[in-house]
C-alpha cells in the first residue's frame, strides 16, 4: 500500500443511488461526500457538510475506495461541501479513484473557488471530468469565483449555474459571452425563487441553445431534505 493510501479525509456519507443532474442524470451511481466547504451560499441544500455541522467520520484514501468499490455502479461522483479544498490530498484521493479501474465516469463537484490547474495537470484520466458551480449574485459569493477555471474547462466538462433570479440569469449569460468555454453550460433553476418554466421561457427568449436547463431530479424522486439518495 503507497504511503498516499494511508491520507485521512473528513467524510459525511458514501453511497449509490441515481445521479439526479448534470449530463449523466439518471445513472446509477456512487456518491462520495467530502466534509468541508470554503463557501457559504445562501441556498446551500448541503449545509451538513460543513461547519458548524461536524465531520460524521473520518476515513483513509484506502477505506473509502474499498467502500466506493462495493457498490456496482460504473459511475462515481465526488462532492461535498467541496472535495477539491483537500489539494493534493484530494487529487490523491481521485487518482486512487481512478485506478482502480471499476469506474468509467468520475464526476468532481467543485464550487468555482478551487483553482483547478493543479488538478487538471496531475491528473490524466480519460474517464475523470468537472462539473464546476459557477456562483451568481444571489448565491453571496460571486467575488469568490476563479475566473482563471473556465478557460481550463474542457468538452466532457460541465459548466453548472444556479440561477435564483433574473439578476442570475442575465449574469450567466453575459459571463458565458464574455468568457467563451468548451464545457457544457447547465441552467439549474431555485424552484422557489426562479420556477423552471420561466426559466425555460427566459433561455428560448434569448436563443441560448448551447444552454441545457438542469433538473434536480433527485429532489422530485425524493423529499428534497432527504440524505443518502
Amino acid at each position: 500500500m503507497s504511503e498516499s493510501r494511508n491520507i485521512k479525509l473528513p467524510m459525511v456519507e458514501i453511497f449509490e443511488t441515481v445521479e439526479g443532474e448534470g449530463t449523466r442524470a439518471g445513472f446509477p451511481t456512487v456518491f462520495v461526500r467530502l466534509f468541508g466547504c470554503n463557501l457559504r451560499c445562501t441556498w446551500c441544500d448541503t449545509k451538513y457538510s460543513y461547519p458548524p455541522a461536524e465531520s460524521e467520520f473520518v476515513m483513509t484514501i484506502d477505506e473509502i475506495v474499498q467502500e466506493a468499490t462495493k457498490y456496482r455502479a460504473k459511475h462515481l461522483c465526488l462532492t461535498g461541501g467541496e472535495p477539491l479544498m483537500y489539494g493534493d490530498k484530494s487529487a490523491a484521493l481521485i487518482e486512487a479513484l481512478s485506478a482502480t479501474g471499476k469506474f468509467t465516469d468520475i464526476h468532481i463537484e467543485t464550487n468555482g473557488a478551487i483553482d483547478l490547474a493543479m488538478f487538471m495537470e496531475r491528473i490524466d484520466a480519460p474517464e475523470v471530468r468537472y462539473i464546476m458551480d459557477y456562483k451568481l449574485p444571489d448565491s453571496g459569493e460571486t467575488d469568490k469565483m476563479i475566473l482563471s477555471n473556465l478557460p481550463l474547462l474542457r468538452p466532457q466538462d460541465e459548466l453548472k449555474f444556479v440561477i435564483g433570479s433574473e439578476r442570475d440569469f442575465e449574469a450567466a449569460t453575459a459571463l458565458l459571452k464574455a468568457h467563451p468555454t468548451e464545457a457544457l453550460p447547465l441552467f439549474s433553476p431555485v424552484w422557489e425563487t426562479m420556477p423552471p418554466a420561466k426559466l425555460v421561457a427566459l433561455m428560448l427568449e434569448h436563443g441560448l441553445s448551447q444552454v441545457k436547463l438542469n433538473l434536480q431530479m433527485h429532489k422530485i424522486i425524493w423529499d428534497p431534505a432527504a440524505r443518502g439518495v
